[in-house]
Parts: C-alpha cells; structure tokens; sequence
C-alpha cells in the first residue's frame, strides 16, 4: 500500500514523523507492506511553487495511492487565493471529492473530561454547506456588494445530503443502530428541509435503525447534558464542524480524537488530525500527535473494510489500542494532557506498544 505524506505547517512535520512511526511498527507487526511517498504543501509549497496546493499533487493522490497521511494546515495566515494561499485540506476534499468526515469523540475513563459515558460519531458532510470555498463553479460564495454589506450563499444538494446520510446509516448498523440529524429546518426552511427530507428517505432503507431529528442549537446543549445517549450523529458541513470540536473537548481534548475524509466509492481516504497548526509551539516538539496518530489509526480500519482486508482492520485497531494503553499511564501523555513527554518520544511509546 502507498500512503502519500503531506506534512504541512506548523506542528504538522512534527506529528506526521511520530505518526509515521506508528504506522511503521503497525507495518511491521501485520505485514501491511506500507510504502511512504512525501509531497509538499503550504507554506513550503507557497515558496517552492507560488500555491499551497499544486494540482498535480491531488492527480498523484487520486490515481497513485492508498491513502493520504495529511498535516496541519495554518490557512488564515496564507494570501489571498489570486496569490498562491489555496486552503489545502479543502483542496483534497473538494479535489478527491472526500465527502464523509468521519469525527468520533470517546470519552476515556483515565483521562479528565466532561462527557463521562459518550462514545459517538459525529458523520460530516464536507463538500459543500456554508463554506464560500465549496459553493461555486467558479468564485466563491461570498461577496461584498457595498463596503458595509457582505453577503454569502450557502450550497445544499440532494446528492450530498442522500450520500452523507446513507454513510450514516451504514455505521450505525455497525454500532448502536441509532443515527440522529442535526438541522435548522425552523429557519432554513428550504436547505435544512431538504437534508432532513434525505435524511427520512434514507431512514427507509433502514428500518432498524432509530432515528432522531434535533434542532442544532438544542443538540449543542444536549450533547452537554447527555453524551452519552447519542451513537451516531449526521450533519451538514458548518454545523458538523463546531458540534465535532465540541464533542471532542468534552471528551478530554480535541487533541484526543481522530478524524478522515472518505469517498466509499471511490475507495480514497485521508487521514486528518481535527485540530488546527498551533504555530507557536511549532518545532518545540512538544505537541500531542495523538489526533493524527488515531485518525491513521481509523484510515487503515477504513480502507480495510473497503477492500474486506483483515490485515488492515487489525493494525487499525492495534494502534487505537496502543494510543489507550499510553495514554493511560500519566507519566507517558505529552504537556496538553499533563505530562512532559515530547512528540517524538509519545510516537515510539505507542509504536513499542504496537510491537510488544
């Protein structure tokens, strides 16, 4: 399998090497016959080649490899798109067309949180909604049409809204068999009225499944009160965003939850810590690459259901396994979650588990 290696900006270099080396134990362990590509973006892409993302690095993605190991991204800090500033994890789920965002946030017994007891999947949709860069043949969906008016469009299509829900679905027999939407139908009458309508056509296909249909403000203050009852949770792009981080931190720390953007038929994944580039810890190498380390963790498990590949799933789950068993000793968590180990070294620990 050829995994292609977007290390990015920020902590990003830091966390793909200690990521790298966990899938380098995992690939020993299993035999998954890994091999590793790396391919520029950001702002070194910027310097090199005048863009953040070069077009044909997507072409590689999409035609030469398994799946993408990608980086931290800072974006607000790139120039405007005319310039080279491209928002590259946009790029790869518009260019590959990774619409499943696939979010879990699990609380753990050993490590502070909010959420005691919840075990969800936040299923987002990641091509279109709210977001200016994801609305338009060309331009964006954001426009200025006096200095003290600014206006923006938001996409919602029936294909993307019947195959992020379908994805649901189909995780949720693999789970509790229960699926909840989040909309605002009350007052997106039309775009939040179409999602839910996928959502109850989909429902039929499904019949075991239980379902649920809450207003995104009123499940922002639920998933509060009781994490615990949800299982899996589907949603347009911008309300499955914010609720995912908030899931997350409830859950201990948005640095604790994996995170890939998938295409079922087209078979391509990426791998995608949730969070953001912390450029000013960047090179200190203290960050937690736990994130990224989980989500390779969830792209094997993926791409092995995928392809029916055991080998796959069972490295997936040694490596989340190998994450809980670190993690749980206080004395092996990196300086977020208290501790003092280093990014390097918490790579190794979870890659010594793998192979002991």
């Amino acid at each position: 399998m050829r995994i292609m290696t977007v290390p990015c900006d920020g902590i990003g270099p830091e966390i793909v090497s200690a990521t790298m080396d966990v899938m380098a134990a995992a690939d020993k362990r299993f035999d998954l016959k890994l091999s590793f590509h790396e391919e520029e973006a950001g702002f070194v892409s910027l310097e090199k080649y005048g863009i953040t993302l070069r077009e044909e690095v997507l072409d590689r993605a999409r035609t030469e490899f398994d799946g993408v190991l990608l980086g931290t991204q800072s974006h607000m800090d790139y120039p405007p798109l005319n310039e080279g500033g491209r928002n590259v994890s946009a790029g790869f789920r518009l260019g590959l067309d990774l619409y499943a965002n696939v979010r879990p946030a699990r609380s753990r017994d050993f490590i502070v949180n909010k959420a005691p007891g919840m075990d969800l999947v936040i299923m987002r949709e990641a091509t279109e909604g709210f977001y200016p860069d994801r609305n338009m043949h060309q331009g964006v969906g954001e426009m200025m049409p006096d200095p003290n008016m600014a206006l923006s469009v938001r996409k919602i299509t029936r294909h993307a809204c019947d195959r992020i829900c379908r994805e649901a679905f189909k995780l949720a027999m693999q789970r509790r068999k229960k699926v909840a939407a989040i909309h605002k139908a009350n007052s997106f009458l039309m775009t939040d009225g179409l999602f839910l309508e996928c959502f109850r056509n989909v429902a039929k296909e499904y019949p075991e499944v239980e379902t649920e249909e809450l207003i995104v403000d009123a499940f922002a203050a639920l998933l509060v009160r009781q994490p615990e009852i949800y299982d899996v949770v589907v949603a347009t792009n911008f309300y499955g965003d914010i609720l995912s981080d908030l899931a997350s931190e409830l859950s201990g720390s948005i640095g604790l939850a994996g995170s890939i953007n998938a295409n079922a038929e087209t078979g391509l994944c990426c791998a995608q810590a949730q969070h953001g580039s912390a450029p000013d810890i960047a090179t200190k190498n203290i960050a937690n690459p736990t994130s990224l380390i989980l989500s390779a963790a969830m792209m094997l498990s993926w791409l092995g259901e995928q392809r029916e590949n055991n080998k796959l799933l069972d490295a997936g789950s040694a490596i989340a396994n190998a994450v809980d068993t670190v993690l749980a000793d206080p004395a092996k968590r990196t300086r977020d979650l208290g501790g003092q180990v280093n990014t390097d070294d918490f790579g190794k620990m979870v890659a010594s588990s793998i192979a002991q």
